[in-house]
């Protein structure tokens, strides 16, 4: 039997809601002090630096050195994206456990509501308005189980340089996330999408964490996308 990795120490830095709090509030790509993690997770400075010291011996935060201030970082992506995929599981679970309640509205940074990486495509509300008007402009269309792209929508997509022909399996699917009602597009397509947007310098990564920045000329392109 191959052993499982270990994964129980980070499981439990991160089952501490205080430290829960900090790493939540950088994910947006932000660096903080630990006066102003203290005062996000609640805590009293001696505390916070106990917990921080444990964040950054352990890999998940980093400290930069600015204008002589020591200040707290999201140590790579891929921390973020853990934590980002067990906020999304978490609320997955609660509504498998529990259908007939409503899902909670989880509290984040606009920017992270706004737009954001989620599992290699684009997620948040200007990823869940574009799916939607796709679906409205019959780009793509629900077949029972399904989800395909129409021979209209592959047609604008090949004018976008997306050939969809030439993409992977599975193509397209819904994927849900903790900042939204309704899904996004995911699979390969919602994957090239990602790869459009960023050549395209509409949108731009955030350090290591998962937000994504839109600029001006991006946001107006993507909203203008499948609308009729």
């Amino acid at each position: 039997m191959e052993e499982a990795p270990c994964i129980s120490q980070i499981a439990s830095l991160l089952a501490e809601p205080k430290r829960t709090a900090m790493l939540w509030s950088l994910m947006d790509g932000s660096a903080k002090s630990s006066q102003e993690l203290a005062t996000v997770a609640g805590l009293s400075a001696a505390s916070a630096n106990a917990h921080l010291a444990r964040l950054t011996g352990s890999g998940l935060l980093r400290i930069e050195a600015r204008c002589g201030k020591r200040l707290f970082r999201v140590a790579a992506a891929d921390v973020s994206a853990a934590i980002d995929a067990l906020a999304s599981t978490t609320l997955a679970s609660a509504v498998r456990s529990t259908p007939e309640v409503s899902s909670p509205v989880v509290s984040a940074p606009p920017s992270l509501r706004k737009a954001r990486l989620c599992h290699g495509h684009l997620g948040g509300e200007l990823a869940a308005g574009l799916y939607e008007r796709m679906m409205v402009a019959g780009w793509v269309e629900r077949q029972e189980s399904r989800i395909d792209v129409t021979v209209k929508g592959a047609q604008h997509l090949a004018r976008l340089g997306i050939y969809v022909q030439a993409l992977v399996r599975p193509l397209m699917c819904d994927c849900f996330d903790w900042s939204q009602q309704q899904p996004h597009l995911g699979g390969a397509l919602g994957a090239g999408l990602l790869q459009l947007f960023l050549q395209s310098n509409w949108i731009s990564l955030v350090n290591e964490s998962q937000a994504v920045l839109v600029t001006d000329i991006g946001l107006e392109q993507i909203a203008g996308l499948a609308r009729l």
